[in-house]
């Protein structure tokens, strides 16, 4: 690990485990082996509960671990800290009724004109999280393996994003997981949480490294990336253990993922 990184932020599914999955007993200790070393970041689509559900509850933290660990639901629109008495929001930026009333309506007139409404669904297709509203193709609770073959190309998402970011200039519209869209305050994705976790914490960019799976253009990790924070690109929570091992190893003797080429922003 380079000396100079004093916080590792991760995406969550796809990164440290699968999507709306719980991490893996190998993912929890690798993660309580880091933060003894360094503060730890989380920055997710999912909301706060999701967090619990898949880390919270599966990490034997003490408090002086807890306080290592920051957690930025529905892609950095929320940020909560450990104090004394639980974990408590430092900033919410969350939507109002009316603009969600319209983000619901505007998803789902699009997806239905798009061909891309299932009845038959696992949970929820829209999901209130507060300070973000996302649709999820084949419901909140669909299975991996379906998610995964709903739309490999990315071509289903990028049709609904673009209908719904026309009809919805003042919001910010993105695409999320591999079935969803996020609607959040203008402006807001997971650069601007990260903007405010340096803030924060008093970091420069090259003080962070950041690791998730979609730091490709278009994917909802891509403006970690474009602000200049080093990145790593991984292809599933197995990849993120590995990689975690050879940052914690003594002895580095297998090579490590590579950072991400800075972009060209001229």
């Amino acid at each position: 690990m380079e000396p100079s990184t004093r916080i590792v932020v991760f995406d969550l599914d796809d990164t440290l485990a699968l999507s709306k999955a719980k991490i893996t007993p190998r993912m929890a200790d690798c993660l309580m082996r880091l933060l003894s070393q360094r503060h730890v970041c989380i920055i997710s689509g999912g909301r706060y509960e999701q967090f619990q559900t898949q880390v919270l509850e599966e990490l034997p933290l003490t408090a002086d671990l807890a306080k290592r660990l920051h957690l930025m639901p529905t892609c950095g629109t929320r940020y909560l800290r450990w104090e004394s008495d639980g974990w408590q929001d430092i900033y919410c930026e969350n939507l109002t009724e009316e603009e969600k009333s319209l983000i619901v309506g505007v998803l789902t007139e699009g997806a239905k004109a798009l061909g891309l409404w299932a009845e038959d669904t696992w949970g929820e297709v829209i999901e209130d999280r507060g300070s973000q509203v996302t649709f999820s193709a084949l419901g909140q609770q669909a299975p991996h393996q379906a998610k995964a073959a709903w739309d490999p190309d990315g071509s289903r998402r990028r049709a609904l994003r673009e209908y719904a970011a026309k009809r919805l200039p003042d919001l910010e519209v993105r695409s999320g997981g591999s079935t969803s869209i996020d609607v959040t305050k203008k402006g807001i994705d997971k650069a601007y949480g990260m903007q405010r976790l340096l803030e924060h914490l008093d970091l420069r960019v090259e003080e962070v490294l950041f690791i998730g799976d979609r730091l490709d253009e278009g994917g909802n990790d891509y403006p970690v990336r474009e602000m200049g924070v080093p990145c790593v690109a991984v292809t599933g929570w197995e990849q993120t253990a590995d990689y975690i091992d050879t940052l914690l190893a003594a002895d580095v003797d297998r090579p490590v993922l590579p950072l991400l080429a800075p972009l060209d922003l001229r």
